[in-house]
């Protein structure tokens, strides 16, 4: 392999996607653990200030480029920021702490349809081969969800938690369909220090009021490990690669790939609890691969 192909193998939209939805996999799990130890206010600020802190040194060099954005695509970083930043994991951090992983997995697999659904008003038609790997592919998070039963399926309720859930789905689906207008030109780095800092203007004052009011934080070395993890991988590497992506590929196509959330899950599972995997875990993940491969294949043609 030469150094050419080494270098668009390893910026290849779909495996940028894919790392990023492995990165917000392990959020979920660490965003479940840390619900007693650190309130969700909090750990949106601490995350998105670490991810701030990594990322202003590789922006400022091309700061420039932020001269002369029209009013209008200020707008655009704005609704950004709120969503990408602001909204979307603070949303999540609040539903994990009142409903389970699996439910805040699930529900955070209606992200592509919503993208598709949200798209149609404006203008774009999914092809038929698009729709049908978006079924083929959620029809297999939800096997994963229900364990392969369809009774299990039928006795999952929802709770104020998987409502907030919901709340972010929308927030997320928004947020990429948007990312089609930020200002043309503008360095990613530039871009993500940008929606960083909207989004830690609009939560410093909510973490504090969440403080302010009693709410629970034990700091250790768990909660700083947790917070780490969230900052460097889901906010930082996540967010470059996952706007990269869509940029590439588009609003929908991209969306799809957050199905993987559920094999990652089964795998992490494996890897550090020592789950064995089911039938159901293996008939899931072939039905989401099996779905990305018929939308991506539209790409191809």
């Amino acid at each position: 392999m030469t150094a050419q192909q080494r270098s668009s193998f390893f910026t290849h939209p779909y495996l940028l996607l894919t790392l990023t939805v492995l990165f917000w996999s392990g959020n979920m799990v660490v965003g479940r653990g840390l619900r007693d130890a650190i309130p969700p206010m909090t750990l949106a600020l601490g995350r998105w200030t670490l991810a701030f802190l990594l990322t202003l040194p590789l922006a400022w060099p091309h700061r420039q480029g932020l001269k002369g954005i029209p009013a209008r695509k200020w707008g655009i970083l704005l609704v950004l920021g709120t969503l990408g930043v602001g909204a979307y994991n603070t949303l999540a951090y609040i539903a994990l702490s009142y409903t389970t992983a699996t439910n805040a997995a699930l529900l955070n697999s209606f992200i592509p349809i919503a993208i598709i659904a949200l798209s149609w008003g404006l203008g774009h038609r999914a092809r038929p081969l698009e729709l049908l790997g978006v079924l083929v592919s959620f029809a297999g998070v939800m096997n994963i969800v229900g364990r392969g039963d369809i009774q299990v399926l039928a006795g999952l309720s929802l709770n104020v938690g998987d409502l907030w859930m919901l709340a972010a789905v929308l927030s997320w689906a928004v947020y990429t369909l948007c990312l089609q207008w930020r200002p043309a030109g503008l360095h990613p780095m530039a871009m993500l220090a940008v929606l960083t800092a909207i989004g830690l203007l609009e939560l410093l004052p909510l973490a504090w009021l969440e403080l302010a009011r009693g709410a629970h934080l034990e700091p250790h070395w768990g909660t700083a490990l947790g917070v780490v993890y969230t900052g460097v991988f889901p906010a930082f590497l996540g967010y470059i690669f996952y706007n990269r992506a869509v940029g590439e590929v588009g609003a929908s196509r991209a969306g799809l790939f957050i199905h993987l959330m559920p094999v990652f899950s089964t795998l992490l599972a494996m890897v550090f609890l020592g789950e064995a995997p089911h039938l159901y875990h293996l008939v899931g993940i072939g039905l989401i691969l099996s779905g990305i491969w018929l939308t991506t294949r539209v790409a191809r043609r």
